[in-house]
């Protein structure tokens, strides 16, 4: 009887997982059929037309944070259509060629786009001063509240669909709880106003030097805490294996983390992360972006290049004069830098996540993990369980009914709260 009663959630199933296998297969053979496309275009429209990684089959070197994934995503479909395609074109593998002066045609060139250029490189930060400072009864402050002004400081590192936004619309808005603390809010190499150069890896050194030199030693912090949500914890992991001594706490909310061998971690970052599946949504949009290098060029070109349609749209039907900046922030950024930190970042820096946490937990540096219990993009147990193993001394916050937006979208006085008491345990 039980047999019987199973065999709708059977059914179900296996025709769940055809239909998905459908899917995929056409977004195989899409993304071939898109790379002709995008290679003849770029040949008539730019100078030095770059190659994609359909036609590169190994690291053009051996760097270990370019990751393996830009190059191995296997598909039995994908595969073969490659191979005929190489051979009827007779493709030679290269390395990229020169990067273009000018936006790429399917980038966006308006001015908000493109105003890095005239900058001096270095990253969007955006500052919050600390509360006026109490003073005694003959009006000055005392020494103990300047000294604390004086070396209080944080870096707030945002997530790959975010920009410093997402912390400059919530948590710097608690800032009253957060006294004595100057914040920093970075937008990472290659999102939001910061830099997209077209040469670049977009490699986990690169956002870490880029945040050295465009904030820790342009501000000369001596020591600051670090506070990251979801793909920033990788990068803020990173900047403290490199300066623990500087670090005074980390606070990580949402990280993915995933137990594996350096050999395959790439390779379970990208099938955990962007599992190939229908649903939820948000699980379907990551695998179609990080599969499928001309497919994602494609949405990149009806999105981000005709952005401004799209905000004006949204004012138009919300009725309200700005732009939400969850809205915003997924369009500023182009294919070449979201495809490459997506890989080089998630990916990539899943083979150093184990080496970076020792020494983390080396240093003795303070660790607070926040997770949503009900989070479809990073599991649960990526902190409760895995991070936990690594980190026994951190202390975990499992957030109810919270998924990896609610975490922190509509608790932020909470979550100030939180930090302001880890902070003041971690001095």
């Amino acid at each position: 009887m039980r047999r019987w009663s199973t065999w709708p959630r059977t059914a179900a199933g296996a025709a769940s997982s055809a239909l998905a296998a459908a899917v995929f297969a056409f977004l195989d053979v899409l993304d071939v059929a898109l790379c002709l496309v995008y290679a003849l275009v770029d040949g008539i429209l730019e100078e030095s037309p770059a190659r994609c990684y359909c036609h590169i089959r190994s690291p053009p070197d051996d760097d270990e944070e370019v990751s393996d994934t830009l190059y191995a995503r296997r598909s039995a479909v994908r595969d073969a259509l490659l191979g005929l395609v190489r051979v009827a074109t007779k493709t030679r593998t290269h390395r990229h060629r020169a990067p273009p002066e000018k936006p790429r045609w399917s980038d966006c060139g308006c001015k908000s786009c493109v105003a890095w250029r005239s900058g001096a490189g270095r990253l969007h930060v955006v500052a919050k001063e600390p509360d006026k400072p109490n003073k005694d009864a003959a009006g000055t402050e005392s020494d103990e509240t300047a000294t604390a002004e004086n070396n209080a400081a944080a870096i707030f590192v945002h997530g790959f669909t975010s920009s410093s936004s997402l912390w400059a619309e919530t948590v710097f808005r608690e800032s009253s709880v957060l006294s004595n603390t100057k914040l920093f809010a970075v937008d990472l190499l290659g999102f939001g106003q910061s830099p997209k150069p077209a040469d670049c890896l977009y490699r986990l050194r690169d956002h870490v030097e880029a945040i050295e030199t465009s904030l820790v030693e342009m501000q000369n912090l001596s020591s600051f805490h670090l506070v990251a949500h979801s793909m920033g914890c990788i990068i803020a992991l990173a900047l403290a294996a490199k300066h623990p001594h500087r670090v005074k706490s980390i606070t990580l909310v949402a990280p993915p983390y995933f137990l594996a061998c350096e050999q395959s971690a790439s390779q379970v970052a990208l099938s955990r992360l962007a599992e190939k599946k229908l649903w939820p949504p948000l699980l379907f949009g990551s695998a179609v972006m990080s599969w499928y290098e001309h497919v994602g060029r494609t949405v990149c070109l009806l999105l981000c290049k005709n952005h401004r349609l799209w905000e004006w749209l949204y004012t138009l039907l919300t009725r309200k004069r700005d732009v939400d900046f969850r809205v915003r922030d997924l369009t500023k950024h182009t294919h070449h830098s979201g495809w490459h930190t997506m890989h080089n970042v998630i990916c990539g820096g899943a083979r150093l996540q184990d080496r970076h946490l020792e020494a983390v937990q080396a240093a003795g540096i303070p660790v607070m993990l926040v997770h949503g219990v009900d989070d479809p993009v990073v599991p649960v147990e990526c902190s409760s369980r895995h991070l936990k193993a690594k980190l026994p001394r951190a202390e975990l916050r499992l957030m109810p009914a919270c998924d990896h937006a609610t975490v922190l979208l509509g608790r932020e006085r909470g979550f100030a709260e939180d930090l302001a008491a880890f902070w003041s345990s971690s001095e």
